[in-house]
C-alpha cells in the first residue's frame, strides 16, 4: 500500500478523486495545535448527484455480480490493508481528533480492521430459508441488499464508526456513501484509498466531504437514497427521521447518552474506581456511551470518591502525538467551549468541584485541552445531571438503596448504556434486567466486540451496530411462492 501520510483532500466519487464542483472547502483543524491541517471539499448537491449516480450504477454492475463469497473476499482484505497501515492511519486520526496516539493505533484502527473483518465471513452466510405451507406451493424468502447506503458518522470515533457501518453494508451487497464530520475526514478519505487499492469496483464506496447542515440534510432527503446509519446527538436524529419521511428512507439511529455507572456498596472499590474513570476518561469523554453519571451508594460515597478525584488528578491531558499520553485534546474549540459552559453551569446549580474543571496547558499555549473534571454533590435535577454534556466531565450523585439507585438510573430520556460494581452476581443479573439501557456492564466497562450488538433504548436511538444483528438492517426480505400444482 502507498504511504498514507500525504493526506487526502479530495472527495472520491467512482473510484475517482475530484474537488467540489463549487471549489468551496472546510478547513481541518488539529485541536492540539490549533493549526489548519489541510481543507476538504465541502461538497454540495452537484457532487451528492455524482456519488448517488456511481452508487446506484454499481448497485446493478459489477458488485451485483459477484458472489457473496468474493465480494467477502473484498471486505476482508479493506480490514487486512487497514492492519497493514495501521501507524499511518492512527497518525491522521489522532492529528484531526485529538485522541491520544496509543487509542488510535492500539484500539480504534484494529478495532475497524477486525469490523471488516468479521463482517467479510457473513457474506456468504446471509440467506433466506424455505417455509412449509399449505395446498401445493413452495414458499422461501430471499434476503436481499437495501441498496444505496448513506452513512453519517461523527468526529469522535471517525474511522472506527465508519467502519461499523461500511463493512455490514458491503458485506450484504450494498452500496455506500460515506459522510464523515466536517471535523474528522481525513481518515474516510484514507479508507477510500484502501478499498480503491484492493480493487473494490467503481461506485461501490464513495466519499463526500462536507458540513451536517449542508451536504448531511442533503443526503437525508435524496430520493436515491434508499437507506441512512446514522451515529450523533439525538437533535439531529430527529431530523433526520422528520427529513427522511417523504422518501420513506430506511434509517438506524445510534444517538446520545447519559449512562449511569452504579457502584454498589459490597463493590471492589478499586476496581470500580478504574471502571468510574476509564467510564468518562477514556476518549477525552467523547464517547456516546460514556459513564457520566456516577451513583455511588451514601455508605462508600466518601471514600470511594476520594479515590476517583485521587485518579482524575493524575490524568492531565498532554501530546496526543506522545505513546504515553493517555489524555487527548477535546476535539474542536466548539466542544471545548460547550464543556467549559457545562461546567459553569454546575457551578451555578451549587454542584461541587472536586477535581479539575480548567482549560488544560501542555506547554505549548495552543490545543483544546480540559483537565478530567469531577464533581460530588450533584442532585438529578441538575443540568450536569441530564445532558450530554460529551467531554470528560463526571456528575457523582449518591443514593440510599438499589431500588433508589435503579430509579435513578433510568431517570433520563437516554438509554444507551449503563454498568453496575458489586461482587453479588445474583444482584448484578437482577440489576442488569431492570436497567433500561442496550448494554449493561458488570464489573467493566466501555468494553466492545464485533459480534456483540449495540445501540439504545429510549432517545438514544433505534437498530443496532455490530454483530449478526446489523446485517438485518442491510438487507430487505423478498418472499416467492412457486405454485407446485399439476
Amino acid at each position: 500500500m502507498r504511504n498514507q501520510s500525504d493526506i487526502i483532500n479530495k472527495i472520491f466519487v467512482n473510484n475517482e478523486w475530484r474537488s467540489a464542483g463549487s471549489g468551496h472547502t472546510i478547513d481541518v483543524v488539529n485541536p492540539a495545535t490549533e493549526e489548519v491541517i489541510t481543507a476538504v471539499p465541502a461538497a454540495e448537491q452537484a457532487d451528492l448527484e455524482l456519488a448517488v449516480e456511481a452508487a446506484r450504477a454499481a448497485l446493478s454492475g459489477p458488485w451485483s455480480q459477484l458472489s457473496p463469497r468474493e465480494r467477502g473476499r473484498f471486505v476482508w482484505n479493506i480490514g487486512q490493508r487497514l492492519l497493514d497501515a495501521a501507524d499511518e492511519v492512527a497518525r491522521l486520526e489522532t492529528l484531526h481528533n485529538g485522541k491520544p496516539i496509543n487509542e488510535s493505533r492500539h484500539i480504534d484502527i484494529p478495532a475497524a480492521a477486525a469490523c471488516f473483518q468479521y463482517y467479510a465471513g457473513w457474506a456468504d452466510k446471509i440467506h433466506g430459508e424455505t417455509i412449509p405451507v399449505d395446498n401445493n406451493y413452495l414458499a422461501y424468502t430471499l434476503r436481499e441488499p437495501v441498496g444505496v447506503v448513506a452513512a453519517i458518522v461523527p468526529w469522535n470515533f471517525p474511522l472506527l464508526l465508519a467502519a461499523w457501518k461500511v463493512a455490514p453494508a458491503l458485506a450484504c451487497g450494498n452500496t455506500v456513501i460515506l459522510k464523515p464530520a466536517s471535523q474528522t475526514p481525513l481518515t474516510a478519505l484514507a479508507l477510500a484509498r484502501i478499498a480503491s487499492d484492493v480493487g473494490l469496483p467503481p461506485g461501490v464506496l464513495n466519499v463526500v466531504t462536507g458540513t451536517g447542515t449542508t451536504l448531511g440534510r442533503l443526503i437525508v432527503a435524496h430520493p436515491g437514497i434508499d437507506k441512512i446509519a446514522f451515529t450523533g446527538d439525538t437533535s439531529t436524529g430527529r431530523e433526520i427521521m422528520r427529513n427522511s419521511a417523504d422518501t420513506l428512507k430506511r434509517i438506524t439511529l445510534e444517538l446520545g447518552g447519559k449512562s449511569p455507572n452504579i457502584v454498589l456498596a459490597d463493590a471492589d472499590l478499586d476496581a470500580a474506581v478504574r471502571g468510574a474513570t476509564t467510564g468518562i476518561f477514556y476518549g477525552k469523554g467523547e464517547v456516546c456511551a460514556a459513564g457520566s453519571r456516577l451513583l455511588v451508594d451514601r455508605s462508600i460515597r466518601d471514600q470511594f470518591l476520594e479515590k476517583v478525584v485521587a485518579r482524575a488528578k493524575k490524568m492531565l491531558p498532554g501530546d496526543p502525538m506522545d505513546p504515553k499520553t493517555r489524555q487527548g485534546a477535546i476535539a474542536s474549540k466548539t466542544q471545548l467551549q460547550r464543556d467549559l459552559k457545562y461546567i459553569e453551569t454546575a457551578k451555578q446549580e451549587g454542584a461541587t468541584l472536586l477535581a479539575g474543571g480548567r482549560r488544560h496547558d501542555i506547554g505549548t499555549g495552543k490545543g483544546y485541552f480540559l483537565e478530567p473534571t469531577v464533581f460530588g454533590g450533584v442532585t438529578p435535577a441538575m443540568t450536569i445531571a441530564s445532558e450530554e454534556i460529551f467531554g470528560p466531565v463526571l456528575a457523582a450523585i449518591d443514593f440510599a438503596d438499589l431500588d433508589e439507585a435503579i430509579a435513578r438510573a433510568n431517570d433520563s430520556p437516554y438509554g444507551l448504556a449503563a454498568a453496575v460494581w458489586t461482587k453479588d452476581i445474583k444482584k448484578a443479573h437482577q440489576v442488569a434486567r431492570r436497567l433500561q439501557a442496550g448494554t449493561v456492564w458488570v464489573n467493566s466497562y466501555n468494553v466492545y466486540d464485533t459480534a456483540v450488538p449495540f445501540g439504545g433504548y429510549k432517545q438514544s436511538g433505534f437498530g443496532r451496530e455490530m454483530s449478526v444483528h446489523a446485517l438485518e438492517h442491510y438487507t430487505q426480505l423478498k418472499s416467492v411462492w412457486v405454485d407446485l400444482s399439476e
